[in-house]
């Protein structure tokens, strides 16, 4: 990557103040670094968290179709964490439709706030629950899960039930998923943690999901382009990339990639980002987990297993945890 006028990225603030600067310096950190990397999160803008939903109707993506069937057939057991002025928090909760299957087997719970890193996508989905569950207080939080999740003092202080589903654990790095459910733990007041994780399974079947017949995971990773050209005024040629889904045997996980078809040189801002023929950014990882592994990552984590839940074909889990007070030491360098 060569700059031109650009020594101090930290300084983006003093090229144009329309820039967001959060989004600015991630997008050229990553795309600096020796293998070219950009923030999974950067995938859910308005459109991405749109292009999402339809992935998780294709008959390739088994994950949303498991999840469901577990927590229709499971959810009902969680009102034994629900007391009247309990609130259900879900982490990137997205268009939040499998909450619905919480919300309906939970009648007694009065109180939800979803948050997501989207706004526009969160408001829409907020404003649609409101509408939906009228005896349900929502209150939408925008954060980012990668850092602190700062909540009102109002929702601070109300016992919690924390819902994450979707298998998003897995879109973390090991160490990170780590820190995170640490961040949950240390949080006043939790009841229970609900998160859903992938499992590991054959090779194909986990390719398929991620790079599937019809291209829209690939019109899903490609945005992550879109969006930089239009936010950056960027001049990334979509027609010069392509999308590709990878396992990593080593790390667990389904990594995406978007792939330079020749060598070429991208401008945005005041940086020239050089590429070589098959050189690739790294956008995503998707780190599938077995049952022991997941139980080993909460107790590090300072959580106790209370359940797993499977659905029938054994694809995908959902595990209720409870904090235990204990982290054992391991490293979070």
């Amino acid at each position: 990557m060569h700059t031109k006028n650009l020594k101090d990225i930290s300084k983006l603030s003093n090229v144009n103040k329309n820039y967001d600067l959060t989004f600015t310096k991630s997008i050229l950190f990553g795309l600096k670094a020796r293998q070219k990397t950009i923030e999974s999160k950067w995938l859910y803008d308005e459109n991405g968290s749109k292009i999402f939903d339809a992935i998780t109707e294709l008959e390739e993506y088994y994950p949303t179709r498991a999840e469901t069937e577990i927590l229709r057939k499971c959810s009902g057991d969680l009102a034994q964490f629900i007391s009247p002025d309990t609130v259900m928090i879900e982490l990137g909760s997205g268009s939040s439709t499998k909450t619905r299957l919480v919300l309906d087997a939970l009648p007694a719970l009065k109180h939800y706030a979803p948050l997501d890193i989207s706004k526009e996508y969160l408001e829409v989905a907020a404003k649609g629950l409101s509408a939906d569950y009228p005896s349900i207080e929502v209150t939408p939080i925008v954060a980012d899960l990668t850092n602190e999740m700062k909540l009102t003092s109002a929702l601070e202080e109300m016992p919690k039930l924390i819902f994450f589903p979707g298998s998003t654990i897995g879109n973390f790095e090991v160490n990170e998923a780590r820190k995170m459910l640490r961040r949950i733990a240390k949080m006043k007041h939790v009841a229970a943690l609900v998160v859903g994780f992938d499992l590991v399974k054959d090779t194909s079947k986990l390719i398929r999901a991620y790079d599937d017949s019809k291209g829209v995971t690939a019109m899903f990773n490609m945005n992550l382009l879109t969006r930089i050209n239009r936010e950056l005024h960027a001049d990334f040629d979509l027609e010069m990339f392509y999308h590709e889904a990878r396992w990593n045997d080593k790390l667990s996980r389904i990594e995406m990639h978007l792939v330079s078809k020749c060598n070429q040189d991208v401008y945005l801002l005041e940086a020239c980002i050089s590429f070589k023929a098959g050189e690739t950014i790294h956008t995503e990882n998707s780190h599938k987990y077995t049952a022991d592994s997941f139980t080993t990552l909460s107790k590090e984590s300072g959580w106790a297993i209370q359940d797993i839940w499977n659905d029938e074909e054994g694809l995908f889990a959902v595990a209720v945890l409870k904090p235990s007070g204990e982290f054992c030491l391991v490293s979070l360098a």
